[in-house]
């Protein structure tokens, strides 16, 4: 009783976030409580700190190396392009910032893309002058797809990666499960953005209004470092496993390498990127895991197991729906971090192996990636872009939040879900 309390509790710290708490501050002081009452022990925390130190850095590396690609000037000039090459049809335009979404999420995280292309893509959206629905509309491309279509590679959302080392999948194997899922993932949200809010969008736009995209870049040489690094990280990330290099050596590599040629540029301020860099998410991943460690000495983890061995029985569809429902639900209620850190528990505590417990793994990774998007406390990442929006003067309430959550999550996480069913019947 007393764990599922503390992790209630918690939760609804990190939401609400009195008095500008913070989310790593509240975490931890959910960890403290914990401690303190006895549901987890100090001896557990060794065990903790080895599921989330690699995940945990990786993602900090991976949002450093988008900063410094983001003052070097590298996706602002990627929307430029993206909305020159829209020819002045709003509906283009939409698919076509799907499409950048989608790939700036895979490579840089999600939390690093909707943190730098929401301001981007309000600044074109006042540069063309288009209504303040269509503005939405596209912010909304970015606030859902940055998320929804996490998808793809482990680096891609840090849950991605807390699964995926929970249950030594490797970069790879992950990705030939997860790649074509998530190209189904980005069709589905472009549909359903379409269907909902292709009406708000102009039919033209005036491309001589947009200035031109050279003029974005700031420091060419950290622009062309980016280039090269990019392609070295994703061919690291595949070797090093089989090398037992973690994968957040990887991403500081390819992050340090950006990092030497920033400091050699004037136009790039290195120490305030390293200032704005998430380390507190290190403090937030390690004590939220604290708090839902709890919950396994309360049975509440062993029982959600059992659910979910209940319905892996039935085969591969039943254990992907279980899965993803089920954390899709917890996630947009409690937040996807939680949420996904107790199907690894139950799933651990299960006994299902084999293909049954691929099934619910990846299942999981679809809720948490999804799911939260159909609240406004889902994800930090949702908390985040809501932040940018009304300092940026674009006031959207919960009420409009929860209707666009209610309109666009529910057929896109079935379509993610039906794709995994697919893509793990065919082999």
């Amino acid at each position: 009783m007393w764990a599922v309390l503390i992790v209630l509790g918690t939760v609804a710290l990190v939401v609400w976030q009195p008095r500008g708490l913070g989310a790593a501050r509240a975490a931890t002081l959910g960890a403290v409580v914990a401690l303190l009452a006895g549901v987890v022990h100090l001896s557990d925390l060794p065990t903790l700190w080895g599921a989330t130190w690699n995940a945990t850095l990786t993602l900090v590396g991976l949002i450093v190396l988008s900063l410094l690609l983001d003052a070097a000037g590298l996706f602002r000039w990627a929307a430029l392009h993206v909305a020159r090459w829209g020819g002045g049809s709003g509906r283009r335009l939409l698919a076509l910032l799907v499409g950048l979404c989608a790939v700036v999420a895979a490579l840089f995280a999600n939390d690093g893309g909707v943190l730098i292309l929401t301001p981007i893509v309000l600044e074109l959206a006042r540069a063309l002058r288009v209504s303040r629905a269509a503005t939405l509309t596209l912010a909304l491309a970015v606030g859902f797809v940055v998320d929804a279509a996490s998808l793809p590679l482990t680096i891609s959302n840090l849950t991605n990666i807390i699964a995926a080392d929970a249950f030594r999948i490797s970069f790879g194997g992950y990705a030939g499960v997860m790649f074509p899922v998530n190209l189904v993932v980005v069709a589905a949200c472009l549909g359903t953005l379409l269907a909902f809010y292709g009406r708000t969008l102009p039919r033209r736009y005036d491309v001589g209004a947009l200035p031109g995209p050279a003029g974005a870049v700031r420091s060419w040489g950290v622009f062309r470092a980016g280039w090269l690094v990019t392609p070295l990280l994703l061919a690291g990330a595949f070797l090093a496993e089989g090398a037992g290099v973690p994968l957040s050596a990887v991403v500081a590599v390819c992050a340090g390498l950006v990092w030497v040629v920033a400091a050699r540029s004037a136009h790039v301020g290195t120490r305030a990127v390293l200032r704005a860099a998430p380390w507190n998410v290190v403090a937030f991943s390690l004590a939220m895991y604290t708090v839902v460690y709890g919950l396994r000495g309360a049975g509440v983890t062993g029982a959600y197991g059992a659910w979910l061995a209940g319905w892996a029985a039935h085969g591969t569809g039943a254990a992907v729906f279980a899965s993803g429902l089920s954390v899709a639900g917890l996630s947009a209620g409690l937040n996807n971090l939680p949420a996904l850190l107790t199907a690894i528990l139950g799933i651990q505590g299960s006994g299902v192996s084999g293909a049954a417990r691929q099934a619910l793994v990846f299942g999981a990774v679809v809720g948490a990636d999804i799911g939260p998007k159909l609240t406004p406390i889902g994800s930090l990442a949702t908390l985040l872009w809501l932040h940018v929006l009304r300092g940026r003067g674009l006031e959207v309430g919960w009420g409009e939040y929860l209707r666009a959550g209610l309109r666009l999550t529910p057929p896109v996480l079935l379509a993610g879900l039906l794709a995994l069913w697919v893509r793990l019947s065919v082999g």
